[in-house]
């Protein structure tokens, strides 16, 4: 009886001391490499932060400054390469951790090469939006910052709305109302970018047929040259507001066209101050704006840009 206690301590002994050595060997390893990664990761995570920290306080210090196309380009470079450190980091890590619990690297090639097939069939839209994202980035078609129209498939109505954030996989809008659109990029037929080296506020006057065109050209024309000339809206504008004339002419009302150019973003803020000036141009001259018809423009599509022919 003695002897199997005995056999039975000495079991338990041994097997308390192998746990203790592949604690000390391997175990230690293992435990080292996932704090290496764990640590290593939100290094890369960190310095990437601070980069696209970096280049928002040096493109953004103003209301009036707008960011470069480059300064776009490199955060949404950043935010990528530190997405994909971070992915290359774990992968590394996982590996070295199954050779350390010694499962064979050689034999999980072929279930591997097998899964992947199997995920390739499954995910082809990740696999696809993956690939979009690859030739938005190269091509910098928009970048962080930017005001986009994204068209999506089988979409009604594009998302609009202020980039937040672009990643291989999908890109983040903020709507004016405040609402965050998560767009895949796979999914994306058509992008307007409103915001592209500089933007167009566009703004219709209608007047009543009555009215003498030809003095309502000179009171915008004049609205024009006082905004050119106010302080705090000419940093926001690149040339004096010009007026291109009658854009419409129905029985009750005419359109009079009124264009700015302004900086990426900031044709919204020049188009709505514009507007007031005009109401208060045109109560001091004793005119009147005719109300919109259901047959004008859809509201917000003055303040968008429009690219030249």
């Amino acid at each position: 009886m003695d002897d199997d206690i005995d056999e039975e301590e000495s079991a338990v002994g041994d097997a308390l001391r192998d746990v203790l050595d592949w604690l000390s060997g391997r175990g230690l390893e293992v435990v080292l490499i996932i704090l290496g990664s764990v640590l290593l990761a939100r290094l890369v995570t960190w310095a990437g932060s601070r980069i696209t920290s970096r280049i928002d306080d040096r493109y953004t210090g103003g209301d009036a400054l707008v960011r470069s196309e480059a300064a776009k380009h490199r955060h949404s470079l950043t935010q990528v390469l530190t997405w994909a450190a971070v992915v290359l980091i774990y992968s590394v890590a996982v590996f070295f951790v199954l050779e350390r619990l010694g499962v064979p690297i050689s034999g999980l090639v072929a279930p591997t090469a097998a899964l992947g097939v199997g995920l390739g069939f499954g995910a082809q839209r990740v696999v696809g939006d993956v690939l979009a994202g690859f030739f938005i980035i190269t091509e910098r078609q928009y970048g962080f910052g930017d005001v986009v129209a994204i068209q999506v498939v089988g979409g009604m109505e594009p998302a609009t709305g202020t980039v937040e954030d672009v990643t291989l996989r999908i890109t983040r809008v903020r709507s004016a109302d405040g609402e965050v659109v998560t767009v895949p990029n796979g999914q994306i037929v058509k992008v307007t970018n409103l915001s592209r080296d500089w933007a167009r506020a566009v703004v219709d006057v209608p007047v009543p047929t009555g009215v003498d065109v030809n003095r309502v050209n000179e009171v915008l024309r004049s609205v024009g040259r006082d905004a050119f000339r106010d302080p705090a809206l000419r940093p926001l504008l690149l040339d004096a507001p010009s007026v291109m004339g009658v854009e419409s002419l129905d029985l009750e009302q005419v359109n009079v066209r009124m264009v700015a150019r302004t900086l990426p973003g900031k044709q919204f803020d020049v188009g709505r101050d514009l507007r007031a000036r005009v109401v208060e141009a045109f109560r001091d001259q004793g005119m009147k704006v005719t109300p919109p018809t259901p047959d004008d423009e859809p509201a917000g599509r003055p303040e968008r840009e429009r690219e030249d022919a």
